[in-house]
């Protein structure tokens, strides 16, 4: 259905083709698509999902995918998925405008929802992406807020969109805001153990498997989780970090103190803090198969390996 919904102009059909081309983790789309069946279960004993709700599932995986095509040019990256980026092969001019189309698409399928409601709260992902990629672009001078700095980073550019995604379902299968806000807390914090363990995947993976060059967070000068843990034992790792790793060896040499430090450990395991929390949360509706699945579901977040 998304190809459907993204062939529709022909200039755009091969490169919209590449990227959904059915081969990605489509973990959002997934636990779009459990959260509404979970609060649909929750709300009236009933797992069928309502046409809208499918619809969100599409939206949030384009708003993603638009997003990925945009960061590739800012980050100038040469590998996606183990593929070669669309701004490699196409130019970077052509993927900004597939970015923008893509989500323009993804803005029409919105409307056509119909929910004032849903379409608000969908827009908000779009926002906190934009500011999410400004606060990439600058750092904390100060230690203290540095960390904030960086998880709030992280809630905007990765875990408003499964976040917010999931509290839109939720309205449009419960009217009772203790639903939404469930829905909401669920996706918030699955988002962020999800881009913690992707931080940490990029010190302990190596490229074939994660699809992208290792340490590429270092390379553009991003003080991810695990660096920002290492700081605590190497506070000499505080210079690298300020001029961005921009000193030929500073890659390699921040690369040394995280494994010398256990910031890997300690990112992980506050994404195992923010797991847990979001099955304490989805854990107050109602059983149901939908709602074990999201549980088991952090589970495979804390444990992947690519």
């Amino acid at each position: 259905v998304l190809q459907e919904l993204l062939v529709s102009k022909a200039e755009f059909t091969d490169i919209c083709s590449y990227y959904f081309d059915g081969k990605g983790k489509a973990i959002r789309p997934m636990i779009v698509v459990l959260m509404a069946r979970a609060c649909n279960a929750h709300h009236n004993d009933s797992r069928e999902m309502l046409l809208g709700q499918r619809s969100i599932a599409m939206i949030a995986e384009m708003i993603h995918t638009a997003s990925l095509v945009h960061d590739d040019v800012l980050d100038d990256s040469d590998t996606r998925r183990g593929k070669t980026t669309v701004n490699r092969i196409w130019g970077e001019r052509m993927a900004i405008l597939v970015g923008d189309f893509i989500l323009s698409v993804s803005s029409m399928a919105l409307a056509r929802i119909g929910n004032s409601a849903v379409v608000s709260i969908l827009s908000q992902v779009i926002e906190d992406l934009v500011r999410g990629e400004f606060m990439q672009l600058g750092s904390k001078d100060d230690e203290s807020e540095r960390f904030a700095h960086y998880l709030e980073k992280t809630f905007k550019k990765t875990a408003s969109l499964i976040a917010n995604s999931c509290k839109a379902v939720s309205i449009l299968g419960s009217s009772d805001p203790e639903v939404h806000e469930i829905a909401y807390q669920y996706g918030k914090n699955v988002g962020i153990a999800f881009q913690l363990i992707d931080d940490v995947l990029d010190f302990t993976s190596c490229a074939n498997q994660l699809g992208k060059p290792a340490a590429a967070d270092l390379k553009l000068g991003l003080a991810t989780g695990p660096v920002l843990f290492a700081c605590q034992q190497f506070p000499e790792l505080n210079a690298l970090i300020m001029r961005r790793f921009s000193l030929a060896g500073d890659v390699e040499r921040a690369w040394q103190y995280v494994l010398q430090s256990d910031g890997v450990q300690q990112t992980t395991y506050l994404a195992q803090q923010y797991c847990n929390e979001a099955i304490r949360q989805i854990s107050k509706l109602q059983p149901s198969p939908e709602r074990n699945a999201l549980i088991q579901l952090t589970e495979i977040v804390l444990t992947r390996e690519k």
